[in-house]
Order: structure tokens, then C-alpha cells, then sequence
């Protein structure tokens, strides 16, 4: 597996420059963090009832999607297959202190959401590596049964091309669970792992049949909306919705306008089947990583977020726990300072010191 570099300097957001330390309610503890009531006074937008005219088809190596760094593609091989998975690395931009985050996206994203982050960690000395995982942005999309193993499997071979030897991870919804599988599988490379309102909190195979991957296909395939995509993001957001949020809406309706739909929608319905198929809630318990389980508590994927956040914690031998009350899946764009204050907070903290327990 190689890594070259294919770059692409467009942008796709502007730098969040500098950033506050998170309202806290105890400063020594990561514990329930005060919700602003700014959050909730901020202006909010109406997003349009139909798609936009203007709104072009989405490529499916997502070509003509800016991306906020320069873009690097890893050969590697699957299957007999030949594919590339594509990754931002961006350097600190402050004071670098020799230390690496790597980042996973979710479902619904890909790795240039992860803009604002990158942005935040390497004004803070970190270098930022963040992956599209195949079968989303710019990687490859290849037709086949997805599992977690995958993308760590294939993180770990980037981190050995490009010679870094320990990293911190930051999982985000889906990227949650491959945070955990990256972490469990290679403890000895992980110095503190982040769980970002990760999905996939509970096992839901007992009591639940199994379902046909063509029947899932066909679901997507017929079912996949502007209506619906729109109305999938809109729940991302209890606070109401603001018109930044659209372009993530653009980019996911846009694959169905695109002549590679059909596959680009067996991909995803895949993909969708990793959260029944390949749970991680059994790994949680080995995982003696220093962790921090994080997210916003009104979190409208899951019935109670917050309990069942404070049960990876519980579950987690060495974790600490955040909650930011009011704020729903997506802190990073929802609640931005007081979630990357925490974060960097977390992230410097040192590795062989235990996790502060005082929100327990």
C-alpha cells in the first residue's frame, strides 16, 4: 500500500481562527457542560422546500466537491482489487507539539466536514490526518460487503506509509464505531481515542431479523429524496436549522441526480448495514485507552443520547464523559468553541494519566 499525493487546494469553508475554552460546569471535571442560551437565541434559517435549480450532480469521486486541504490518495488492495482511499494531512500551523489526530466521518459526511476540526487542532500544534473511508468523498467505491475492519485495517496502513508510529483518534457518528474498532484492534497505537456522538450504542441484532442487502438497496436506491435527505440532517440540529448546513444536504442529494446512482446507492446501502452486522459495543470493555465520550446530549438519532453515552463511559475502563445539554449530533458545527475547547482540552492531556473521573 502506497500514499501519493493528488491535491486540491479549493475550499470549502473559511478557518475558524483561534478558539475559547468550553463553559464548563466544574473545570476539573468533564462532566455536563452548561448549554448557552446563545445557542438557542442564534438566528435560524428555513432551508428551501425543493432542491435548488442550480444544484449539479454530485460526482461519484466527488470531483467537483471542494475539500478545505489538499487531498492524498493511499493505494491499497482488497479483495484482489485495486482502490484508493483518500485523506487530508494537514501540519500544525502553530506551535507543532509532535502529536497526530487522526479523524473518522460518519454515514452522512465525508472527510471535509471535518474542516472546522482541522482547523482548530492544528492552530493548536497538532497535525491532522482525516480519511475518506472507502465507498465515500474521494475514495474508492467499490461494491461489496462493508464491514469496521476495513478502514482500520487501511488507517493503519496509511499511518505506516507515512511513518507515525502513535496517534490520538476522533470518531464522529459512524466514525465513532470505527474509532473503536481502530482502537481496539491497535491499542498500542492509540494514545487517547474520542467518541463524537457515535452511533451504534447498543447491539440491535436480538429481536431483530436480519434484512436483505437487495431489499436495502432497493430501499435507497427509490427512497433517497431531497425530501429525505433534508429531513435526515434537519435532526441533526434541535436548535433549528441554519442556511451553513445546506451544502452537506447538496452533496448527499446530488449522488441521485448522478448517472452512477444505482451504484453509488449499493454503496451506501452497505454501509448501512455495518451498524447491524458489525456492532462494537462488546469491544468497549477492553478498550483501556484513555477515551473521552463526547456529544451533544439531545442527540435526536438515538431515544436517550445521554444515557446511552454515559454507558460507553461506564463500559470504557478509563473514560471521561461530556454532555452538552440543548445540542443534538453535530457539536462541531452546532456548538463549535465549547466542543473543540474540550477537545483540545482532552487531547492534551497526558496518555498515562487516568482519565478524570468526576462525572461518574
Amino acid at each position: 500500500m502506497t500514499a501519493r499525493a493528488d491535491r486540491d487546494d479549493t475550499s470549502i469553508a473559511g478557518r475558524n481562527h483561534g478558539f475559547p475554552s468550553a463553559c464548563r460546569v466544574a473545570l476539573s471535571a468533564a462532566i455536563l457542560v452548561a448549554f448557552s442560551p446563545a445557542a438557542s437565541a442564534a438566528a435560524q434559517d428555513e432551508p428551501p422546500a425543493s432542491p435548488p435549480p442550480e444544484w449539479e450532480a454530485t460526482a461519484i469521486d466527488y470531483s467537483n466537491v471542494p475539500y478545505p486541504y489538499p487531498v492524498e490518495f493511499l493505494d491499497v488492495r482488497l479483495m484482489g482489487e485495486d482502490y484508493r482511499m483518500a485523506y487530508m494531512d494537514v501540519a500544525p500551523v502553530g506551535e507543532p507539539n509532535g502529536r497526530t489526530v487522526v479523524l473518522f466521518h460518519g454515514m452522512n459526511f465525508f472527510a471535509a466536514a471535518f474542516g472546522p476540526t482541522i482547523a482548530t487542532l492544528t492552530e493548536a500544534g497538532f497535525r491532522a490526518i482525516a480519511v475518506d473511508r472507502l465507498g465515500y468523498g474521494r475514495s474508492s467505491k467499490p461494491v461489496i460487503h462493508y464491514n469496521l475492519h476495513m478502514p482500520a485495517r487501511h488507517t493503519k496502513a496509511l499511518l505506516d506509509e507515512l511513518g507515525i508510529g502513535r496517534v490520538a483518534v476522533l470518531g464522529h457518528s459512524m466514525g465513532g464505531m470505527v474509532a473503536t474498532r481502530f482502537t481496539s484492534t491497535y491499542p498500542d497505537v492509540v494514545t487517547h481515542v474520542i467518541m463524537s456522538n457515535q452511533i451504534g450504542l447498543a447491539d440491535t441484532r436480538h429481536g431483530r431479523a436480519w434484512s436483505d442487502p437487495e431489499e436495502v438497496y432497493e430501499s435507497t436506491l427509490h427512497g433517497t429524496t431531497y425530501e429525505s435527505t433534508l429531513a435526515g440532517h434537519r435532526r441533526y440540529y434541535p436548535n433549528g436549522w441554519k442556511n451553513e448546513y445546506l451544502p452537506w444536504v447538496k452533496v448527499q442529494y446530488g449522488l441521485t441526480l448522478s448517472g452512477h446512482w444505482p451504484r453509488m446507492a449499493r454503496v451506501r446501502a452497505a454501509q448501512r448495514q455495518i451498524t447491524f452486522e458489525d456492532p462494537v459495543v462488546h469491544e468497549w470493555q477492553y478498550i483501556r485507552t484513555k477515551a473521552l465520550v463526547i456529544g451533544g446530549a439531545d442527540d435526536r438519532l438515538s431515544r436517550d443520547f445521554a444515557a446511552a453515552a454515559r454507558n460507553v463511559a461506564e463500559t470504557l475502563p478509563n473514560a471521561e464523559l461530556v454532555l452538552f445539554p440543548g445540542i443534538g449530533h453535530v457539536p462541531a458545527f452546532e456548538y463549535p468553541e465549547p466542543y473543540h475547547g474540550e477537545v483540545i482540552r482532552f487531547l492534551l492531556s497526558d496518555p498515562e494519566e487516568p482519565a478524570d473521573q468526576g462525572w461518574r
